[in-house]
């Protein structure tokens, strides 16, 4: 029998009230009842968050409301059967069965299968026939157990709810049913199939397991020869990825094969995903994307006419997409995937990349390419702080002395080291490397910038036009330019419409070719002057910043850091002192403070919700609240800001002020008082690259007091903005 549901979490035949909050508030208080959820008003407002994200409600009288949600202490669903029905935004009229489908942000790959199945079984008629007609919770455990393949389905819901399906369920939706084991890998089989990776169901509905395909359209259990079919390939992806992913692939699929297409879906949702083998895109004579997010590597489609939509239009309009995908073959101005896998045509309705702004397109490029350098600045910044520490400082910053550099590194090794012996060796060799890893950092910023914009085909023209940057000396600000330059005309080039011969040119040749020339032409030639001219005198002005001017900086990069853990406004403070690092010197060393100043300041949200949650005020703090709390020390003292971020889910407007404030303390402090940090990263445990470590640690402790005793103080007296309100019920 399945751990996922019980007779306590069904309810049957009640009235829970007119409205689907409601619904969903009786549904949560039951999930926390059961004791696998610790806290009603979190995974409550975690439901309704993802509810006003896309409607739940599907055809045949079915809502699947779903969550991730820290609260839940393990995979639950929770079934209401209720009288009368409840609007769930179907276009076919109101739910009487709900599915709540909560899952612990960490659920395992089984689980989140099983629920992913149960998802799809929800659109088998025989299936939610029998949950109508069932008399008992008893009977509703069963009969989900028998769909999820964990139990053979009651003789009395007289249907094929088994793991294995029946013919007269494939009969009912057009596609011939083909028993699966419920461990099988579904292999992306022809008509009908979807590509999960995940177990394959089975059931009649398009699923099938990887020995056995379904016919398209045909009945009993005879194959159709396929090689007179139309082919088309489709992607579904939702932003949960527990319910819609599934329930559209299987919609699809069943549509396909009431036609008597081919089509194969690859679901990218939470259990495991499995992509489309090669052969089978390049046979396709369109694709659908189905999705509410980014599609994963989508230049593997590029070229083939499109249809796209949100993943709900996959559930109730499956037959309408695939005729439209149809009518797009012939038609010579359908929409196309860009070359280059990331162009802005492919979506539409606020999916993806193509419903964003400019402005939500400049955000995520720019992200997405601090992102990506980090490590590159992480691992650099920490070997010369090794080379430092082992070699000294003189030694180390030697290396690139010709007199000295020669002789410490040309013609030595372990076996054969210089006059200074084997620790002063490794000290200057950990020094070099980590410069070299330090000369990668605008080069990757541009490159990921474009890659963000344009997808792979951008990279080349982002790193080319970075690597201009560096010798223009233009340094970070030219390489964000370059990169957006690089991304937005890699993207531009990759939207045109070729032949056909030359699509497959595009993405590894002509994009990167033309790309590289646009950006790094207008960077060499019109705007590396300038930059570099804005970005010397940026770096004369934070040199001459002395006194109040300093605190005012650090006072400034500390509120920074603390106002949305990890998110935008932070990696901008992070990515100025990240950039400038490479700038310091025992001559200037405000890039060294700057760098000390925002490590402090981000170390303290985590470090101050630590202490509020465990030391100050537990009470105040659910138990998952305090699990996070006794992590969060752990992760501010490694620098990771994101420690933080469970606390302002559930609180935002609370603890954000108390962040900010305590962020503010520490910087302004650590520029103060002179402190330095030659690491970009790895908090306390870099002490020995932390110059004044003793008014490091003050800083710190002093920033994470402030916002704890604030956020306790806002807790106990200020009421939250945002108050989760218990629904009626009738």
């Amino acid at each position: 029998m399945s751990d996922l549901i019980t007779p306590d979490l069904v309810t049957l035949d009640e009235n829970l009230g007119t409205d689907k909050t409601a619904v969903i508030g009786h549904l949560a208080r039951g999930v926390v009842a059961a004791g696998r959820a610790t806290n009603y008003e979190d995974l409550y407002a975690d439901a309704m968050a993802r509810e006003s994200k896309t409607a739940t409600g599907v055809p045949g009288g079915i809502a699947i409301p779903h969550c991730r949600s820290a609260a839940v202490t393990q995979p639950t669903l929770a079934m209401a059967r209720i009288r009368p029905a409840v609007d769930w935004g179907a276009k076919d009229g109101p739910a009487d069965i709900v599915f709540f489908i909560a899952a612990p942000e960490g659920a395992d790959q089984e689980h989140l299968q099983l629920l992913a199945k149960l998802a799809r079984s929800l659109i088998r008629k025989d299936f939610t026939a029998s949950l109508r007609s069932a008399s008992s919770p008893v009977q509703i455990v069963e009969l989900v157990d028998g769909a999820l393949g964990l139990s053979p389905a009651p003789d009395s819901a007289g249907s094929a709810a088994g793991a294995g399906g029946a013919a007269a369920a494939g009969a009912a939706t057009g596609a011939t049913a083909v028993g699966s084991d419920a461990g099988s890998h579904d292999a992306g089989s022809r008509n009908g199939g979807s590509r999960d990776g995940g177990q394959a169901d089975g059931t009649g509905d398009g699923g099938h397991g990887a020995d056995a395909p379904a016919s398209a359209g045909g009945t009993g259990a005879t194959q159709t020869d396929t090689s007179r079919s139309r082919h088309l390939v489709a992607v579904t992806a939702c932003p949960t990825g527990i319910a819609h992913t599934y329930m559209a692939a299987d919609s699809l699929a069943a549509a396909a094969a009431e036609r008597g297409v081919d089509l194969q879906v690859e679901t990218q949702g939470s259990a495991k995903s499995t992509p489309l083998d090669p052969s089978v895109i390049r046979n396709a004579e369109a694709v659908i994307f189905a999705v509410d997010v980014d599609v994963r590597d989508k230049g593997r489609f590029a070229g083939k006419p499109l249809i796209s939509g949100p993943v709900k239009r996959g559930i109730d309009e499956p037959g309408v997409m695939i005729d439209e995908a149809l009518n797009a073959v012939n038609d010579p101005n359908a929409r196309r995937v860009s070359g280059g896998g990331g162009g802005g045509e492919e979506n539409e309705g606020g999916s993806g990349s193509g419903g964003e702004g400019f402005g939500g397109q400049l955000k995520r490029a720019l992200l997405t390419g601090v992102s990506y350098m980090i490590p590159f600045v992480a691992g650099g910044g920490l070997l010369i702080a090794l080379g430092f520490l082992l070699g000294g400082y003189e030694l180390a910053l030697s290396v690139d002395d010709v007199a000295n550099g020669d002789r410490m590194l040309d013609g030595t090794s372990l076996l054969n080291p210089p006059p200074e012996g084997i620790i002063a060796y490794l000290g200057a060799v950990f020094w070099k490397i980590g410069s070299l890893s330090m000369g990668f950092l605008v080069p990757a910023l541009a490159g990921y910038i474009a890659y963000a914009l344009a997808d792979r085909p951008g990279i080349a023209p982002g790193f080319t036009a970075g690597a201009v940057a560096v010798f223009m000396d233009a340094g970070f600000i030219g390489g964000i330019i370059g990169g957006l330059l690089a991304g937005y005309a890699a993207r531009w080039i990759g939207g045109w419409n070729v032949p056909s011969w030359m699509r497959g040119l595009m993405p590894v040749v002509i994009i990167p070719l033309l790309a590289s020339i646009i950006a790094s032409g207008l960077m060499m030639l019109v705007l590396g002057g300038p930059i570099a001219a804005l970005t010397l005198g940026l770096n004369d002005w934070l040199t001459g910043l002395t006194g109040v001017a300093a605190i005012g900086l650090g006072i400034i990069l500390g509120l920074m850091m603390g106002s949305d853990l990890g998110g935008p406004i932070n990696k901008v403070a992070y990515a100025f002192a990240v950039a400038g690092l490479g700038e310091g010197s025992f001559e200037n060393q405000v890039p060294w403070e700057i760098m000390a100043a925002v490590m402090a300041a981000g170390m303290v949200p985590p470090l101050g919700m630590a202490f509020a949650s465990t030391v100050l005020a537990k009470n105040q703090f659910s138990m998952a609240l305090r699990e996070n709390g006794k992590a969060a020390w752990l992760l501010g003292a490694a620098f990771i800001s994101e420690g933080a971020i469970p606390f302002a889910a559930s609180d935002f407007f609370r603890v954000i002020p108390s962040t900010m404030l305590g962020g503010a303390v520490a910087g302004a402090i650590c520029l103060g008082t002179g402190v330095t940090s030659q690491a970009p990263h790895g908090g306390i445990f870099v002490f020995f690259a932390i110059g004044n470590l003793l008014m490091f640690i003050v800083a710190i402790l002093a920033g994470a007091a402030v916002t704890g005793f604030v956020y306790v103080a806002l807790k106990r007296f200020v009421k939250p903005r945002k108050k989760v309100e218990e629904p009626a019920i009738a």
